[in-house]
């Protein structure tokens, strides 16, 4: 990265990141209006920033960065352009939310990584719909709290949405899409930097930071779950040092770097148990670092460059997104702009516009990984359908409103009122479905 050319854009963002991390909310909304709903977008822009912008997002955009530059064009063509096989490029994108337990801001760096690289738009949208909603955490903690039948509701219907979604706008934009495979066609065969399964380890490293990171804690401390999640922040530490490795064998990164970042990781860990994030932003840091400071590694730098670019682009969209959501809706178990009693008596019952307005404000409320359930459980409490709920449930983790604006800047404005569209009409269906049944 041209420092001298994007210092004012990095010290924007760090600075705007800082003010929003430690924003002293209650202090400003006790001394001035303390019942404005409008502090709602503070508050959740803050909650949004230190609980999702480092842990979340910063390996997120690495990640796509990586797509960028050590997945070749013609292999995303190959499995998941509009000529691969249909089959191998749908299943593939369908399931990767049981591995990316991620919401559905964190899913837009790799959803642009992959769409730019030449994938299909069908398997993209798909990818860009599971990412989020087959999560196998939440769909576990789905049928605990609000029942087996609901759970089971909710990863059937998410599968299917995904392949349905992903095979209609595929249909809706395939002039576009044969554009892209005529352009395919006439693509060189690039040469094999490394073999293919050093750089599915490569990426298993960083997959697996991204999700162990973000393990969110069970309501029951026991079984497999609650284990994860107490030794989580170790089984980070493994992928973090796969990852060193990696970078060590097969990227020509010297072992002094790796230890030089490594140690003062380590060291911080121990000296701050209770915040492992003081570490894990070390490691970050290090990383970026390291990829920022190679000038005889075009690659590494490469990398780095591709990654403060999605940076640089999504995170303000996010920012104006997570702001309006909050002034309108207001965190959980808190008042916005549109009180939650109106909501609740929207949603009522199992009828169409019960449905209809569920699946609506599922696809513009923001839910981090988890939270939909708690929500849910609380409108269910106060009279909503439970074909409402499974519409809601279809349609919100995988939309929002900052998830919108993020995908009109990446696939332009038809498209993402059709995908958006998609999954609001095909939420609603499966709430009257599902409503009907039960």
């Amino acid at each position: 990265m041209q420092w001298n050319r994007e210092w004012k854009s990095v010290a924007l963002i760090l600075g705007v990141f800082l003010v929003c991390y430690y924003l002293p909310v209650e202090v400003i909304s006790a001394s001035l209006w303390p019942t404005n709903p409008l502090w709602e977008a503070l508050y959740l822009v803050r909650w949004y920033a230190q609980e999702h912008v480092l842990l979340c997002l910063m390996p997120a955009f690495l990640i796509a960065g990586a797509v960028g530059v050590f997945v070749s064009q013609a292999s995303v063509m190959k499995y998941l352009g509009p000529k691969a096989n249909k089959i191998l490029a749908y299943g593939v994108a369908s399931v990767s939310g049981t591995v990316l337990a991620v919401c559905s801001c964190t899913i837009l760096p790799l959803f642009a990584g992959i769409y730019r690289m030449g994938a299909g738009l069908g398997p993209a949208s798909a990818f860009l719909y599971s990412g989020p909603a087959i999560n196998v955490l939440a769909i576990v903690l789905t049928a605990s709290v609000l029942g087996p039948e609901m759970g089971i509701a909710r990863a059937v219907g998410a599968v299917v949405f995904s392949l349905v979604i992903g095979l209609l706008m595929h249909f809706f934009f395939r002039r576009e899409e044969m554009e892209k495979v005529a352009a395919a066609a006439a693509m060189p065969e690039p040469e094999v930097a490394r073999p293919l399964w050093q750089v599915g380890v490569y990426f298993v490293s960083m997959v697996g930071i991204l999700v162990f990171a973000n393990w969110g804690k069970p309501q029951q401390m026991e079984g497999l779950w609650a284990t994860i999640w107490m030794e989580k922040w170790l089984i980070v530490g493994g992928f973090g040092l796969l990852l060193g490795q990696c970078l060590v064998w097969w990227f020509r990164v010297k072992g002094s770097a790796i230890m030089g970042v490594g140690i003062p990781v380590v060291f911080l860990a121990i000296l701050f148990p209770e915040q492992p994030v003081i570490a894990f932003v070390a490691g970050l840091f290090g990383l970026s670092l390291i990829l920022n400071t190679r000038t005889d590694n075009e690659e590494l730098q490469e990398w780095f460059d591709t990654s403060w670019d999605f940076a640089k682009k999504i995170l303000p969209l996010l920012f104006y997104g997570v702001l309006i959501a909050g002034a309108l809706l207001g965190r959980p178990d808190h008042e916005g702009l549109i009180p939650s009693h109106w909501i609740a008596s929207l949603v009522g019952g199992n009828g169409l516009m019960a449905n209809v307005m569920a699946s609506v404000l599922g696809a513009f409320m923001y839910f981090a990984t988890l939270t939909e359930v708690p929500i849910l459980q609380g409108l269910i409490g106060a009279g909503m359908g439970k074909g409402p709920a499974l519409a809601l449930l279809l349609a919100g983790p995988a939309l929002s409103l900052p998830n919108m604006l993020v995908i009109r800047s990446v696939m332009g404005t038809k498209k993402t009122v059709v995908f958006v569209c998609l999954v609001i009409v095909m939420a609603t269906l499966s709430g009257l479905f599902y409503g009907a049944m039960v």
